[in-house]
């Protein structure tokens, strides 16, 4: 029989919005963990705010809704607070009832800044992995570590002389012409309006110049989690300055002896020496690009390394990292960042590794059952 078109209203309506969510969806098993680490957090949220005024958006709601963003790509706050509006299940998600008036969008994004500048992000991160649940997937001695571009915020029309010596006039419109011919432009002499923390920086050779950060990931090698990550200012160094950062803070005052994968770029000799007097052994990638004389580059890996059945373990399982980075940029949104300044910047790069590992976790958890 068909059925009928008619819209069938009706005065009251009772909706249980725990009732609407079916006993299987992945976002159950996710919201417990990411409420068990948000509960690890109190004491650090009670200290971004004060003890009078009127009632802030609890940062609970806060980190899920920014959360929900990264598992779904929303890519603006004004989207969020839209889907919000009318998604059941990002509202049962974030906390709240189907009668609750979702918040203007300028209001989340005031308050999600607070979480931003609180070092939040990270926090949570370590609160995630350090789960008891959590925890046991974890390889506590095999890891791999990799750095990518995050575009920042900011044209290359903004990237004038610091003296104020360009010569261009600015012209009508906020999309003025901009002429760059014959004028060499660096970042010793150079830097952004827009954003003045991010630098010029090209991946490679035949690669375009672009404005971005580098964020860098500390990733286990049993299951492909994220265990630490951030971002920093695009050099020439900053990948194996941060990888030694990101293992002296996983570490601490550790000395048990680790194995590190990671590519090419790292095979660099000050760099090599710096891990193995951290006791770290290095699972490195062998950089064979040729010399202007034809000559095979000098590897910093020696031939008991490269040995050891571990290696080419660790340069499998060291591309995974790749999965990290993707997911991050293209399901997240995080290709081309849109905030400004390092520090937001770093956050929520570090919230989306968390959120990357927190919808990989109940397939994990439920194998390891």
């Amino acid at each position: 029989m068909r059925g009928s078109d008619e819209r069938s209203g009706s005065l009251f309506s009772y909706v249980d919005l725990e009732a609407r969510i079916r006993s299987d969806h992945p976002l159950r098993t996710i919201r417990q963990i990411a409420n068990a680490a948000l509960n690890d957090l109190s004491r650090d949220f009670d200290k971004l705010y004060t003890a009078f005024g009127r009632p802030s958006i609890a940062p609970e709601k806060l980190l899920r809704a920014m959360l929900l963003q990264a598992f779904y790509g929303i890519r603006s706050e004004r989207q969020l607070m839209e889907r919000l509006e009318f998604d059941l299940l990002l509202r049962w998600f974030v906390g709240l009832g189907v009668d609750d008036p979702v918040w203007d969008h300028s209001t989340f994004s005031k308050n999600r800044d607070r979480l931003l500048e609180g070092e939040i992000a990270a926090k949570f991160l370590n609160a995630l992995m350090g789960q008891h649940q959590v925890k046991r997937l974890l390889s506590s001695e095999h890891f791999s570590v990799d750095g990518t571009l995050i575009e920042a915020w900011a044209s290359i029309k903004s990237f004038r002389r610091k003296d104020g010596g360009d010569q261009d006039s600015d012209g009508p419109g906020r999309n003025a012409e901009r002429s760059f011919h014959n004028e060499k432009r660096c970042n010793e002499t150079h830097q952004s309006t827009t954003d003045p923390e991010a630098r010029l920086y090209k991946k490679g050779g035949g690669q375009p110049a672009k404005l971005c950060y580098i964020g860098h990931a500390l990733m286990e090698n049993r299951n492909g989690l994220a265990v630490l990550g951030g971002v920093s200012r695009a050099t020439g160094t900053a990948e194996r300055d941060q990888a030694l950062a990101l293992i002296d803070c996983h570490r601490g005052q550790s000395e048990r002896r680790i194995t590190l994968g990671a590519d090419k770029a790292y095979d660099v000799t000050a760099f090599v020496e710096d891990l193995r007097r951290r006791s770290v052994t290095p699972h490195i990638a062998i950089d064979g690009h040729l010399s202007k004389t034809g000559k095979p580059r000098k590897t910093a890996i020696d031939q008991r390394t490269l040995r050891h059945a571990g290696y080419a373990v660790s340069q499998r399982c060291r591309k995974r990292i790749e999965e990290v980075f993707g997911w991050i940029k293209a399901s997240a949104g995080l290709a081309k960042i849109k905030l400004r300044g390092r520090d937001r910047v770093n956050a929520t790069f570090t919230l989306a590794l968390a959120a990357y590992n927190l919808i990989r976790l109940p397939k994990l958890l439920a194998a390891a059952a």
